[in-house]
């Protein structure tokens, strides 16, 4: 077999190949399809846009609809094409503010904040924006993350920004992350699935997200560890002040009540 014709044969398996993902993505929306929120902090920020476009759609209303009562006023009603011409600028503002203020997608610079509650929703709404670069192996993973890292935001918030294992959560989710996304885009696609050795980019960016995944969980995990001691602190002193004693006899519960037998107090 000529060296021509393994170079063909190896392009038509690479355009089929290609082919093959872009009809599987196209079923599933395509490239730009709308992606959904993958934790709940960046789902509050989608929500507080919506309300500030409700309010600027509900204040463009009710001015044209003074501008038409002052001009019907004025000369003595609008009539017919003014009743058009409100109605037509109450569409436009329908229009303009179904699409505006656009909820504003965090840049890799955005991400290196030390406020806790800012780090967790810039980095789900910038993850959400890198979704579409990544592959649908990683899908998966990314909504994870998501979840851990709506966990992490209540425990930071009781970690001062000094703190070491506060600096470690800046580098992972501001260098770290974006390092390893934008090493994986920076690859042409029709190499992403080919293997290096013994694994594909695909492989290696699904199983890195993975990899930071469970660091996060582990140092939820870790400051969260103070409280659950505190708890079982707490549960087993109350076991042995009001549930059963230490061998399990039961506790004494203070102060005894008053005998109301009968028959006692009759004959006393």
């Amino acid at each position: 077999m000529s060296d021509e014709y393994k170079s063909y044969s190896r392009r038509s398996d690479r355009i089929l190949e290609d082919a093959r993902r872009v009809r599987d993505d196209n079923r599933k929306g395509g490239r730009h399809r709308r992606q959904h929120s993958i934790g709940t902090h960046s789902a509050r920020a989608k929500r507080k846009n919506l309300v500030t476009r409700a309010k600027y759609f509900a204040m463009a209303v009710i001015g044209i609809l003074a501008a038409a009562s002052v001009a019907g006023l004025v000369v003595n009603g609008i009539g017919f094409t003014g009743v058009i011409m409100a109605a037509l600028g109450v569409l436009v503002s329908a229009y303009i503010f179904g699409s505006y203020p656009k909820v504003k997608t965090p840049q890799r610079a955005d991400l290196k904040v030390s406020d806790p509650e800012r780090l967790v929703t810039r980095t789900e709404m910038w993850l959400e924006e890198q979704q579409r670069f990544l592959p649908r192996s990683a899908n998966r993973v990314i909504e994870q993350l998501g979840d851990r890292l709506d966990n992490l935001s209540y425990q930071l918030q009781r970690v001062p920004a000094e703190h070491e294992t506060a600096r470690d959560i800046r580098k992972l989710v501001g260098e770290t992350l974006p390092d390893m996304v934008d090493s994986y885009k920076n690859i042409p696609r029709h190499l992403q699935r080919e293997k290096r050795g013994e694994t594909s980019p695909e492989e290696q960016i699904t199983e890195g997200l993975q990899k930071i995944s469970n660091e996060i969980d582990h140092i939820t995990r870790k400051l969260a560890q103070g409280s659950i001691d505190d708890l079982a602190i707490k549960h087993r002193y109350l076991d042995y002040k009001y549930g059963e004693g230490v061998e399990g006899e039961q506790a004494d519960y203070g102060v005894p009540l008053p005998d109301f037998d009968k028959e006692k107090t009759a004959s006393r």
